[in-house]
């Protein structure tokens, strides 16, 4: 019990590096044999975080650095994601911020930034990706103080210590510049200055056992698992225990079944774990996150992990089109509900509730990210169902309407800056700052209603010829900023069931942009293009070439059609307005009216 522990979280914005760095720190603490094949981005485990090159979940491992057992939570860098890095943080006795040397503080950092100074953390700053032809090290270290002192850090916590380093190439400094033979070519000197300055846990371990649970795992094996660190007590298999929902909680009595603890990206079992551990426990089916293991003779609960509210709201509807129940497994409205709650039960940041009409449930998130993920998900695992444009959740306060306002951070080519400029002003947006860096690109930064910012990714990489950079982070509850513009063009709807012809393809080329192919099967009421103008245009998708005894070979008789927009989920999320839904199912994306009848749709627009 006398071991030396340190627990770190590592924390950054999206792409500044978190993930390959711990994938070093893994590799130069000897956790993979010489002649072990590690692939890239280790701890980004699930198949959407392997495509997408992100983090969507915290996870842990653990190394050792001369004789000290250190435990690494890596962190998601979207704020959609902001649920799992306040749980992460809970567990950690210090962070690790590291910080683009190129591109500097951005929004998510002072998000995650803001979360580790108000628990009292004291962060190691580590400037990465010295080696970038922009590197600017110097200007980067002090955007990072002044951060720190506009988010209110203590002496203490502004008097960090700093760590040059390049992830990929995996090696730290402590002084500016390459590296050479003083600072010698790998992580020893990130490794050392974590072991200085963050410190040993202070608990007791012959005080009676608290342990909060901070994130949950499943094994159809064992069935539920717990993680989450040992402050103060000792925990043994087969002990008894009560779990409590913080002072005044609910408490249920429960035995412990195995111990586990991080051995590099393993899970071992242990005999007991005491103060500072990072555990994983099974045995409780009735464990939940933010709860307190402790001892039944002297309980010891703490307090309900604190989760920011949700900002976007969605509904998500059994699928009613006439394609429904073809390709998906799970279909009907009760395996639907009791799928999103068993997601409760671990995405913290996540609200649902059922509504007045049959089959729709409300479901609240951070953002657009954090909801299409749990709906990729959901269609992998054979989900069928429909769902409405985001909305934002509005909250009264002080008998005022108010909406969330997001910072919006975009680096731009300067020959792009008037298009992104003129379209958040359309989308209400405030102009904050505006920094040219000196080499053809800017930074603009933003305050912006969240409404204004659904649908606006894919116009930006449009606006910017894909080489702009945005990012945004919640920044409070405001006034209503009054009506925002929506999307300009109508849509192209399917008048009667059936399936796409080329020749039909063909004759509504001059009419728009087409989502669908020759061959797919459409029904009335199906959304099949972008209409060129700005209203909702019913055409016949199914129309076939009346065939007579007349002939004629060349290639102008041909049909030349334009190639269609590929479909995504989160394209189609953005696209659709109020009376439009999204139809996911495991095989297909497809878009279509509320309303499929056209009379139906006049009477509901006269309503």
């Amino acid at each position: 019990m006398t071991k030396q522990i340190r627990n770190i979280a590592i924390i950054a914005h999206v792409d500044h590096g978190k993930t390959t760095l711990v994938d070093q720190l893994l590799r130069q603490s000897g956790t993979f044999a010489d002649h072990e094949k590690v692939v890239d981005c280790v701890m980004d485990n699930n198949a959407i975080e392997k495509e997408r090159g992100i983090t969507i979940l915290a996870k842990n491992c653990a190394v050792s650095w001369e004789g000290t057992h250190i435990n690494i939570v890596d962190t998601p860098g979207h704020a959609d994601f902001g649920g799992e890095v306040e749980r992460a943080l809970s567990m950690v006795d210090g962070v690790v911020l590291l910080i683009d040397a190129q591109e500097g503080p951005m929004p998510q950092t002072r998000f995650v930034t803001k979360k580790a100074l108000a628990l009292g953390l004291k962060p190691i700053v580590v400037v990465n990706k010295v080696d970038k032809p922009g590197a600017k090290p110097d200007a980067v270290i002090n955007a990072a103080f002044d951060l720190f002192d506009k988010l209110g850090a203590t002496d203490e916590q502004l008097d960090f210590p700093v760590v040059y380093a390049s992830g990929i190439n995996g090696w730290a400094s402590l002084e500016e510049g390459a590296p050479g033979e003083q600072w010698g070519p790998d992580m020893s000197a990130l490794f050392n200055t974590v072991l200085k300055h963050v410190p040993a846990n202070s608990g007791d371990a012959t005080a009676p056992l608290q342990l909060q649970i901070s994130s949950l795992d499943y094994s159809t094996f064992v069935g539920r698992i717990g993680v989450g660190r040992v402050s103060q007590g000792t925990i043994k298999p087969s002990m008894d225990v009560l779990v409590m929902e913080g002072p005044d909680g609910k408490t249920i009595k429960g035995r412990i079944n195995q111990v586990l603890t991080f051995q590099g990206l393993d899970r071992v079992q242990t005999t007991e774990a005491g103060p500072g551990d990072i555990v994983l426990i099974n045995g409780i089916e009735g464990i939940g996150i933010g709860v307190t293991i402790t001892d039944p003779a002297n309980p010891a609960p703490l307090p309900m992990l604190k989760i920011d509210e949700p900002t976007l709201t969605m509904n998500f509807c059994v699928n009613t089109s006439p394609l429904a129940g073809r390709e998906g497994k799970y279909v009907t409205s009760r395996q639907i509900w009791d799928r999103l709650q068993k997601e409760l039960q671990s995405n913290v940041a996540l609200r649902v509730k059922e509504t007045d009409e049959d089959g729709i449930f409300e479901v609240m998130g951070r953002g657009e990210l954090h909801l299409t993920i749990l709906l990729e998900n959901m269609r992998r695992e054979g989900y069928e169902l429909a769902v409405s444009k985001p909305r934002v959740v509005f909250q009264e306060i002080n008998g005022e309407k108010c909406e969330p306002i997001e910072m919006v951070t975009a680096d731009v080519e300067e020959q792009h800056q008037g298009g992104v400029m003129q379209a958040l002003g359309e989308r209400k947006g405030e102009l904050v700052n505006m920094v040219p860096d000196g080499r053809g690109r800017v930074r603009l930064e933003y305050r912006i209603p969240a409404r204004g910012l659904i649908g606006f990714s894919n116009e930006f990489l449009n606006l910017t010829r894909g080489s702009g950079l945005i990012a945004n982070i919640f920044e409070g509850y405001e006034p209503h900023k009054g009506d925002i513009a929506s999307r300009k063009n109508g849509v192209l709807i399917s008048m009667d069931a059936g399936e796409i012809f080329t020749y039909a393809l063909g004759k509504l080329d001059d009419r728009g942009r087409m989502f669908v192919k020759p061959n797919d099967p459409v029904y009335e009421g199906m959304i099949v293009g972008i209409h060129s103008r700005d209203n909702d245009l019913v055409v016949n998708a199914t129309r076939t070439k009346q065939l007579t005894n007349f002939r004629v070979s060349g290639k102008e008789d041909a049909t030349k059609i334009t190639p269609p927009i590929e479909l995504s989920l989160e394209y189609g999320v953005e696209f659709i307005e109020d009376d439009e839904l999204v139809e996911i199912t495991p095989k297909s994306i497809r878009l279509r009216k509320r309303f499929l009848a056209e009379h139906e749709r006049k009477r509901a627009a006269r309503a």
